[in-house]
């Protein structure tokens, strides 16, 4: 193996590492949720929690496991409102099981992933997952009275995705302006800011 080709699988492992630690998280954060806070606002001004959750439900786990597979996302998925299913989180954490299992396999970080409206190395898409992995979990958790814990590897991945791709994000609406926040600020504080998240909006 060359030292380059080491290098790449280095840092592959590192973001499944952090894949699989945000997985955990998210999973934690969903069992959280109680039936009577899915009305609730959230820090996304246009959804409350039931449609934050269908969201983060769809994307970060069905979503993670199709383009591990190269599979498109079946069109009635972002529809399916998850959150009205009994045993949501529970299955939300199998699913999550299932797509980190999928990106296990040497195959899911060669070549490019089709998004649909680009195509990306699958490296970066995994990274890309991961971020909303930790961002829209820190939503719920904040919505619901929890706390999101992340470790510095994952608030390290998420600051640089979101400083990668926050154009292309905006682009296609998925984050606001960004929030000013000091320079000194943690590296998970900073990427919330990046997304255009207001890191220090109150939990419920």
């Amino acid at each position: 193996m060359s030292s380059e080709n080491s290098r790449d699988a280095s840092e592959n492992a590192d973001v499944y590492a952090l894949m699989k630690e945000c997985a955990a998280e998210a999973a934690r954060v969903a069992r959280g949720v109680r039936p009577e806070q899915l009305a609730g606002p959230t820090p996304c001004p246009d959804w409350d929690v039931r449609a934050l959750v269908n969201h983060w439900v769809c994307f970060t786990s069905h979503g993670l496991e199709h383009r591990a597979r190269r599979t498109q996302l079946p069109e009635e998925l972002p529809k399916r409102d998850f959150a009205a299913e009994p045993g949501w989180a529970d299955a939300y954490a199998a699913q999550l099981d299932r797509a980190v299992a999928a990106w296990a396999a040497p195959a899911a970080w060669e070549g490019d992933v089709d998004l649909g409206f680009l195509e990306m190395p699958a490296p970066e898409v995994a990274a890309v997952i991961v971020k909303e992995l930790a961002v829209h979990g820190w939503d719920v958790a904040r919505a619901t009275g929890q706390e999101f814990r992340a470790s510095e590897g994952v608030a390290a991945l998420a600051l640089r995705v979101a400083e990668d791709h926050g154009e292309m994000y905006r682009q296609y609406d998925g984050f606001a302006d960004a929030v000013p926040v000091p320079q000194d600020a943690p590296a998970f504080d900073r990427a919330l800011a990046a997304t255009g998240r207001d890191p220090r909006h109150p939990a419920a």
